[in-house]
């Protein structure tokens, strides 16, 4: 197995794109990510990508195709990767395993959903629960993730302002993220007051339905400064499977699939929890923002909610977190969050992340999962191997 750079990364706004075709979002992706790596589309030999649900957003399937034809890379390999929300994780894996394996040496990953073009994309995204046992008895990801909230509350005595606290964080990192959705920063009194969901969670815990692509390109280690003086090393891949439903855990208020995935990531990568400097998690929800904090590590179980309390997510905390502003504030096009978190990796590690700068990050993480966590995909980064 070879060790694997990422040499280009780009991201296109995201929130909601009236004006930009699906087909428009990945290639304007794929482009700025080639032009960041400073290749050409000859040299690319294989392209995964993220795509939850084409299908019903946008009445289009065999994507794979059409993207590379529009792309203008016809014949290259292209190969649509679909996992829920962890689409783009898993594409962005399937994409580092075929440059370590040897199969290919010049690699894009990337991830695209327009979903802004739906009357009620509600009905679309709830596909990714379990039909039988939970979106046909009238569940919806609000409702899961409601519940969630409340055995939290209840078993660990979070608060209501704890959980509101991790989406103000995130809008304000937002605020200095030219690419986000919601730059904005907002109050725990406006989480709290903003329009009910699904008790406990308001319009302002919830991420958005967004339209938007991101991609990276990779190549072997051994020759990313062919192309680059500041390559960024994968350091870690890892991916883990849970139950689809809830009903099936012993403890909905931890995901299991996130701590297997973490785990197997810092074994890999030969760190700790410790040793992260910066990291992307997975917050469609504020409360799986905060599950997020204790299953990788960063808290033990039921002091989530006071760690972001305190200050310890925020940029000049002890663990950043969602530099970007995370799925709530940068926005969440299902397919593209994956590739999304990477690329504010790789901006954080080269130092180019402007006044959301993390000082000194040398190691980034990203944490991706699918539903309520039946996919998880988590990915270690260093400016080093």
């Amino acid at each position: 197995m070879r060790d694997v750079a990422i040499i280009g990364v780009s991201q296109t706004k995201f929130g909601e794109l009236w004006d930009s075709s699906f087909r428009d979002l990945i290639a304007e992706a794929g482009v700025k990510a080639i032009v960041d790596a400073g290749i050409g589309g000859d040299e690319i030999e294989a392209m995964f990508v993220g795509n939850m649900s084409s299908g019903l957003f946008v009445q289009q399937e065999h994507i794979a195709a059409l993207i590379s034809d529009h792309m203008g890379l016809n014949p290259v390999p292209t190969t649509r990767v679909e996992a829920a929300c962890a689409s783009g994780g898993l594409a962005l894996r399937q994409g580092i395993m075929a440059v370590a394996s040897g199969f290919h040496d010049v690699v894009i990953s990337a991830g695209v959903e327009k979903m802004t073009d739906v009357v009620d994309a509600t009905p679309a995204i709830a596909t990714a629960s379990d039909q039988e046992w939970e979106a046909q008895q009238g569940a919806t990801f609000p409702s899961l993730y409601a519940m969630i909230a409340k055995r939290h509350m209840h078993e660990y005595g979070t608060t209501r302002e704890q959980l509101a606290q991790f989406s103000v964080v995130n809008h304000k990192n937002a605020k200095n993220n030219p690419n986000a959705q919601f730059p904005f920063e907002i109050s725990v009194e406006k989480v709290i007051n903003s329009t009910m969901v699904a008790d406990p969670l308001t319009l302002l815990d919830c991420s958005p339905v967004s339209d938007g692509a991101a991609a990276v390109v990779m190549v072997p280690a051994e020759k990313a400064r062919q192309y680059t003086d500041t390559p960024i090393y994968v350091r870690a891949s890892a991916q883990a499977s849970g139950t689809l439903t809830l009903h099936d855990r012993k403890d909905i208020t931890t995901i299991e699939s996130t701590k297997a995935a973490s785990r197997k990531a810092y074994d890999i990568a030969g760190v700790t929890v410790k040793d992260i400097d910066v990291t992307e998690v997975h917050d469609c929800f504020s409360i799986n923002g905060l599950l997020a904090v204790e299953d990788l590590g960063f808290a033990e179980k039921g002091k989530g909610g006071i760690v972001i309390e305190e200050g310890q997510t925020e940029i000049d905390g002890d663990f950043p977190i969602n530099s970007s502003g995370g799925l709530k504030a940068r926005g969440h096009p299902l397919g593209a969050t994956g590739i999304a978190q990477a690329a504010e990796i790789v901006w954080q590690l080269r130092g180019e992340a402007g006044k959301r700068q993390v000082e000194g990050a040398e190691i980034g993480m990203t944490h991706n999962i699918g539903g309520t966590g039946g996919t998880a995909a988590v990915h270690i980064f260093g400016r080093d191997l």
